[in-house]
């Protein structure tokens, strides 16, 4: 499945979880949600995927932890926040390029609608 027809899912799986459970939760809520409904969906998904990261040639395994990785090509960091900062898109970015994937969608279920927190955040896309 291509990046985008797993951005189109997880968007749509994103839209049942708040539409359902409302903005205010804890984050870790909103992650187990949507890996359960993207699990129902059929969807490949790992949930606090180990990322390592390569510093001069050092493999160090402490590197970070994606919230959901779907296919293996669509990063997905969860924020349950009042307003996502600037930093949130940087750091997902960074991310991207880490685990050398092309899309990632931030999800902030903080917002009162959801299609007003998800980003899409592409590296090279």
């Amino acid at each position: 499945m291509h990046e985008n027809d797993l951005a189109r899912e997880i968007v749509d799986s994103a839209f049942k979880v708040h539409t359902s459970l409302g903005p205010g939760l804890l984050e870790s809520v909103y992650e187990a949600a949507l890996f359960h409904e993207l699990r129902k969906r059929g969807l490949p998904v790992e949930r606090q995927a180990p990322i390592p990261v390569v510093y001069e040639e050092v493999r160090l395994e402490e590197g970070f932890r994606a919230d959901l990785v779907v296919g293996g090509k669509v990063m997905v960091e969860l924020k349950s926040v009042e307003k996502v900062a600037p930093v949130h898109k940087k750091q997902l970015l960074t991310y991207l390029r880490l685990a050398n994937m092309k899309l990632g969608l931030l999800i902030n279920f903080g917002e009162a609608l959801i299609k007003d927190g998800i980003t899409r955040v592409v590296n090279g896309l």
